[in-house]
């Protein structure tokens, strides 16, 4: 499996900070977020990584390089501007492969997921190992968490049956999802296009799963919340 990691926002809402630094690179606990990643990955296995920029995009080729002093074989997709995460993912098509794909947003901190989770989430087999109908197979799996504070509506609702637009409990979008190829195939490479109603009209249809993660989550949006992560760790008395 395969791994794309999306570094091309701007991260208007990290200003000053991301005015000389692109977002992914700014740290947490002495390393970039993005670098959280990329070690995860090759914990798991996942060594062969495409990393899509646009803003500041070169301090990011420099910092990361080939990937090599991480154990990684690292790529990458350059984008003239951010073409948003659908528009980036089906630009990057020719160098992701024709399996299905973990993408992580890199600006998001999870220091302890497995993505070892991911390897086997989209089957092309049913239980008893007959071979799925290719109409009949989810095109995507996301991982969900509980609603942070500053999105309490949450995104989607879960179920055993997978992913709902309506209905309860809800919840967040982790910014992790497993994806086949074929879902932005029919997007332009180099064109906008925004992953929210492709997710959409797909969970309508049925063909999309999902679980919820219960470990550590942080969209880092604000200087604030990048400040209150690299406070000192202080034991419970």
């Amino acid at each position: 499996m395969k791994a794309m990691l999306l570094a091309a926002g701007r991260g208007e809402r990290m200003r000053p900070l991301t005015d000389s630094t692109p977002k992914p690179l700014l740290k947490v606990r002495g390393r970039p977020l993005i670098v959280w990643h990329i070690l995860n990955l090759v914990k798991a296995g996942i060594t062969d990584i495409v990393i899509n920029h646009a803003y500041l995009g070169q301090q990011i080729e420099d910092a990361l390089g080939d990937g090599s002093q991480f154990g990684a074989s690292i790529s990458y997709s350059r984008e003239a501007e951010a073409l948003e995460t659908a528009g980036g993912i089906a630009t990057a098509l020719p160098l992701l492969g024709d399996e299905p794909f973990v993408v992580v947003s890199a600006d998001i901190y999870i220091p302890h997921f497995d993505f070892r989770e991911c390897l086997n989430t989209l089957e092309d087999e049913d239980p008893w190992g007959n071979p799925l109908p290719e109409e009949e197979r989810d095109l995507a799996w996301l991982y969900m968490v509980k609603n942070p504070d500053f999105h309490p509506q949450g995104d989607f609702a879960l179920s055993l049956m997978g992913l709902s637009n309506e209905g309860e409990p809800r919840y967040t979008f982790a910014n992790i999802g497993v994806y086949r190829p074929e879902m932005f195939r029919q997007i332009p490479a180099g064109s906008y296009a925004k992953l929210g109603p492709l997710l959409r009209e797909l969970i309508d249809q049925g063909r999309i799963g999902g679980e919820l993660y219960r470990g550590d989550w942080h969209n880092v949006g604000t200087p604030e919340q990048l400040a209150q992560l690299n406070q000192p760790f202080r034991p419970a008395v």
